[in-house]
């Protein structure tokens, strides 16, 4: 049961790092700081997009935009902690 334990909070930390990469990614295009329109960069960001955006597509449903900004990386963000301290405990009932 540790072993799931351990698999399971890897993969959120390691989802966490996408999601940060991909924020990054988004600002760094937003201020063309990057070339959206080089093959290397568009095919990194078109597989973050795939990896972030079925995670963060309901998120932005139910919490809109305010003025441009996009907070649906940061609730998931949120809810990705929330799961890594509470997980252990239910499941090992620590």
């Amino acid at each position: 049961m540790i072993a799931i334990v351990q698999t399971i909070d890897l993969i959120l930390s390691l989802y966490t790092w996408v999601l940060i990469i991909s924020a990054i990614m988004s600002w760094l295009v937003a201020f063309n700081v990057i070339n959206p329109y080089s093959p290397a960069v568009r095919s990194i960001g078109q597989g973050l997009y795939a990896v972030t955006e079925p995670l963060l597509r309901p998120i932005r449903r139910v919490i809109p935009s305010a003025g441009g900004m996009d907070f649906s990386p940061v609730v998931l963000l949120i809810i990705i902690f929330f799961l890594r301290r509470f997980i252990p405990e239910i499941l090992l009932g620590l």
